[in-house]
């Protein structure tokens, strides 16, 4: 319980009996001023260049606590402090309306470690970094340019990581989870700033006036129940997703069928196949692109609604694609226009914003009869006409310097905007009575995405093992979700991005599969040029190492519906850091291993050409999955061959668990065929 004392000119702040924060008098807790930010959005990275027209400190001139709130009064202004619940403190600042830019400090501790701010990709602790909490895309070579297009390829498959402040993310939320046990959440919509450099405190900074939360909990299991209180929390997912792979695949019905059949063939336990151009392809300089107007591509994928129904009579699934642009050449655009559906320039025209090589229109979020009429097209040319799931792309690209149907500003709505677009697909599935049935899953993200959101993926990851780009990145992104209070992610198998020399392999395909096996969700992904990747038949190898990894994450299928419904009701989400349940320094400091669930411990294989893995075990008995060789804590080097990732099942999981253990074994050894 929330506790607030003030004795001799200091406020404290505890939580079960445990000293949280302490506020003196003369203390500089905040800084306050006006300021603008300049905006330079190209293919959605933003160059952001920040003016100052007035900055000044605050101090502590009085304190005040009373049985659940407390004040503290500043040489200008105030802050008052209230138990929203036993568990969560909310920070509200009064008096300083006129000001846009606020800076707090928050006490810390030399040996406390951070983490979060959304999907971060290149650090999972955050101690000693900077970061900028603005919605983009996460840097790669389509969106940065030339310079690091060179560099990118002289990195490829690189161990070296580059520095944080280097790259955007798709998701972007101001919180993060201390060490400490608590959170801090700011209702923000402005683009915020994060300093953890700092030995004995930490600084945020805020693009606007606006209040916080900090909650706190005894296990870091409590922190994330506070967390996800406030922000909301993942509905289960359909139960026939667990129920073995969702193959990415394009290029048209029969190449659709004939892939089908081909891995079932080979002993694959399917779920899905995910054909991402339904409703069309457009091929660029950049790759295999889609055509963004949400109607079958009856051309394209001919007797498809035939199709949709045999697949189901295997227990396939069909999914699809869409996002919250429209392509200006096609039939959706000319309507939605006409009706004054999209988002408009300083002019009053259409904005149109260069996706790659092509140009786009989006429809206006904010507009209630825009989103009716998009509702209404997924309703009936997705939803009706059989698709069970898509991916819900984008939602980073609304410029600063655009005009809105609400008259918003654009600036204070820009990050707000995939949570809006997440919203719409969950609205339409609810008012449907699809949800529980069909899932969709989301790209982009800010803080009212847990709330709407059924499943997120990672966007596009490069084709390769690079640190901050490749296979070994998604894990400190489904980390960093995790503790922000989203529980469900997962990334495309084998990843997206692929240009110059930089190809899939069928090993890095391999390692990318083994690895998603365990996880919440198992998609693979063509990416965008298919032909330059090793695809998921490949050969008769990868086909067979796919089918033995599938029918894996289908014997989870218990076990990991067991982990989306206590998402579902905790907020804790699937995949967890290792210091949830061991408080040890090596458990704080991991950032490419977790655990799934509570009792599954995955170290993927990050590097190419790799025999074996040093994994980092915590203090506890572990059992390797596919030899059963136990193990205690400590650091050791596993052996690793394809088909064989460290995956250890936790000793005194019980009996159910060391059930899974054998069927994972008899799986590997080839004895459940």
């Amino acid at each position: 319980m929330l506790e607030f004392r003030a004795l001799n000119g200091a406020l404290q702040i505890l939580y079960d009996n445990r000293l949280i924060f302490k506020v003196s008098e003369q203390d500089a807790l905040l800084e306050v001023g006006s300021g603008s930010n300049d905006y330079v959005m190209k293919r959605g990275s933003f160059r952001i260049t920040e003016t100052f027209a007035r900055r000044k400190t605050l101090a502590v001139v009085g304190v005040e606590a009373f049985e659940a709130s407390a004040k503290i009064t500043l040489t200008e202004g105030s802050v008052l402090l209230t138990a929203q619940t036993p568990q969560c403190l909310r920070v509200d600042f009064e008096g300083l309306s006129e000001y846009n830019r606020l800076w707090m400090t928050v006490p810390a501790e030399a040996s406390e470690h951070v983490y979060g701010a959304g999907e971060n990709f290149t650090a999972f602790d955050l101690r000693g970094e900077k970061v900028n909490v603005w919605v983009a895309e996460h840097n790669n070579a389509l969106q940065v340019g030339k310079k690091l297009v060179k560099q990118l390829v002289g990195i490829r498959n690189s161990q070296k990581k580059q520095k944080l402040t280097d790259y955007e993310t798709y998701y972007a939320q101001p919180t993060y989870l201390s060490s400490r046990r608590y959170f801090f959440h700011s209702a923000s919509t402005a683009r915020n700033e994060f300093d953890f450099t700092a030995a004995d405190r930490f600084v945020i900074k805020t693009d606007t006036v606006a209040p916080c939360w900090f909650g706190f909990g005894k296990t870091f299991e409590d922190v994330l129940q506070t967390l996800s209180d406030l922000l909301g929390r993942q509905p289960p997912l359909p139960d026939w997703v667990y129920d073995g792979e969702i193959l990415g695949i394009q290029g048209g019905t029969q190449i659709m069928m004939d892939k089908v059949e081909n891995v079932l063939a080979h002993g694959a336990d399917v779920c899905g196949v995910w054909i991402q151009d339904w409703e069309g392809r457009r091929v660029t300089a950049a790759g295999k692109q889609l055509v963004w107007n949400w109607e079958w591509d009856a051309e394209l994928y001919p007797e498809l609604p035939d199709k949709i129904k045999a697949l189901a009579d295997k227990g396939v699934r069909v999914l699809g694609y869409c996002n919250p642009f429209l392509a200006v050449e096609k039939a959706l655009y000319t309507e939605a226009s006409a009706l004054g559906y999209c988002v408009k320039n300083e002019a009053g025209e259409d904005y149109y914003v260069t996706i790659t090589t092509f140009p786009a229109a989006m429809i206006d979020l904010t507009n209630p009869d825009a989103v009716r009429w998009l509702k209404d097209k997924i309703k009936t040319n997705m939803i009706d006409f059989g698709l069970s799931g898509w991916m819900a792309d984008f939602g980073e690209y609304l410029p600063t310097d655009c005009v809105l149907f609400s008259k918003e500003n654009p600036e204070l709505v820009h990050n707000t905007w995939p949570a809006r677009w997440a919203r719409l697909n969950r609205e339409l599935l609810e008012e449907t009575g699809k949800l529980g049935e069909i899932m969709f899953f989301t790209r982009a993200g800010y803080s009212e995405t847990p709330r709407y959101s059924t499943m997120m993926w990672n966007g596009d990851n490069h084709v390769d093992f690079s640190m901050d780009f490749g296979l070994p990145s998604v894990i400190p992104a489904m980390l960093n979700l995790t503790v922000c209070g989203f529980g469900l992610s997962h990334s495309d198998i084998g990843g997206y991005t692929s240009f110059f020399n930089l190809k899939r392999s069928e090993e890095t395909y391999m390692r990318w599969c083994e690895m998603n096996a365990f996880s919440p969700l198992m998609r693979s992904h063509e990416g965008l040029n298919p032909d330059l990747n090793a695809q998921f038949d490949a050969s008769e190898q990868v086909l067979c190492h796919g089918a033995v990894m599938s029918r894996m994450h289908k014997a989870l299928k218990p076990y990991l519906k067991d982990a989306v419904a206590y998402n579902a009701e905790k907020g804790v989400g699937v995949v967890r850091p290792l210091f949830f349940y061991y408080p040890e320094e090596a458990a704080f400091n991991e950032s490419y291993e977790y655990l799934l669930g509570r009792d599954i411990l995955v170290a993927p294989v990050l590097r190419p050409d790799a025999k074996n893995r040093r994994v980092f075990l915590p203090n506890d008995m572990w059992i390797h999955a596919f030899s059963g060789r136990e193990y205690g804590g400590g650091v050791y080097d596993v052996p690793a061959p394809l088909g064989c990732p460290p995956v250890f099942v936790r000793k005194n999981g019980g009996e159910e668990l060391l059930d899974l253990q054998k069927t994972l074994q008899k799986i590997y050894q080839g004895k459940d065929i």
